[in-house]
């Protein structure tokens, strides 16, 4: 084992001395007015969250962190951080920047957080530019390594309009020790697929397209673990098809995940031409809407977008039709039984 690579080990059972969770959820940030995070919501959506996802993304696009000033993000770690620590949840703190000076002026800013007990690091994805070469993109996110941070790389092509070539990638991680995750939201999977070493990397998916069960290890897949939107709305599913996976009930495993992909799809479809926020955050805020308030959920307001915008009725509507069709609406909701 290289140097590099050993102190890679050290620094990832350090972070996370009970091992990486397989699956991390990028949590929605809920609103109560425009750029006015929702404390109590927020803290009731990881509670429920706890039992099954023990790594989170704050602010990711889920989150609407692109969105969001350094000021914003500030506020909503404050309330994060705190009920993560309570429950015993990691954060990685996303610094979603389009420049590579935006990204180092931001983690100056969060300096005093690096050493939050429940702050693993930081997760960055590539300067923005479909013109820039792999050298440029390289180039930037060595500036970015270079301050030290436990980092997670971030491939989100759909918004930084490249994507980092596996072999970019490598070269890295053969320089950074501080590399201990990588999370791919193409839906191509290159870099996983490459064949190359990773170093000991902890490679998760954040893909929502072609299913679940197919791309873990325990399946043959070439991935660690998940990093997913819909871990905010399905986490307990998420977690029983790793479960199903590790001993070995491959048929039940896919027969959930297919399920799975069929609802989520169908959200995702939902929101698409909508022309606020993003579809992550759209589509799980309208089904999280249904798991927080059961079949009560038509008698709240549907949720707010970090503009202010709130999600229109028919969406809420629709949302419940989804997960009624395919088995998944609950009775009552995490908000719902808490006051109940």
């Amino acid at each position: 084992m290289s140097t590099i690579n050993a102190q890679r080990q050290a620094l990832q059972k350090l972070l996370f001395p009970g091992g990486i969770s397989r699956l991390w959820c990028p949590t929605l940030t809920h609103f109560q007015a425009a750029r006015t995070p929702d404390p109590e919501r927020i803290q009731a959506h990881l509670t429920t969250l706890s039992p099954d996802v023990k790594g989170i993304l704050v602010p990711g696009s889920t989150g609407e962190g692109w969105e969001m000033t350094d000021s914003d993000i500030r506020g909503l770690l404050d309330i994060v951080l705190a009920a993560a620590a309570e429950q015993g949840i990691r954060v990685l703190i996303g610094v979603l920047k389009t420049s590579t000076d935006e990204v180092l002026a931001c983690l100056d800013a969060l300096e005093p957080l690096r050493t939050h007990p429940a702050v693993v690091g930081v997760t960055i994805c590539p300067p923005k530019g479909s013109d820039l070469t792999q050298k440029a993109l390289f180039d930037g996110l060595v500036q970015v390594l270079s301050r030290g941070w436990p980092t997670a790389l971030y491939q989100l092509p759909q918004v930084t309009q490249n994507e980092l070539a596996p072999e970019t990638v490598a070269a890295l991680i053969r320089e950074f020790a501080n590399v201990i995750l990588f999370k791919d939201t193409s839906g191509e999977d290159r870099v996983a697929q490459s064949g190359l070493d990773f170093g000991g990397v902890f490679l998760v998916r954040g893909a929502e397209k072609s299913g679940y069960a197919p791309w873990p290890r325990t399946n043959g897949g070439p991935y660690d673990g998940f990093l997913l939107s819909t871990a905010n709305v399905f986490a307990p599913e998420l977690s029983e098809v790793l479960r199903l996976l590790d001993s070995g009930e491959q048929a039940a495993a896919e027969a959930l995940s297919q399920k799975l992909e069929s609802a989520v799809s169908a959200a995702f479809a939902l929101v698409a031409k909508f022309p606020h926020g993003n579809a992550f955050a759209n589509a799980n805020k309208v089904l999280d809407h249904w798991m927080a308030y059961g079949e009560a959920a038509q008698d709240f307001e549907p949720p707010l977008l970090y503009s202010g915008v709130r999600l229109p009725p028919h969406f809420i509507a629709s949302g419940g039709d989804i997960l009624k069709a395919h088995g998944l609406l609950p009775e009552n909701g995490y908000i719902v039984s808490k006051a109940g």
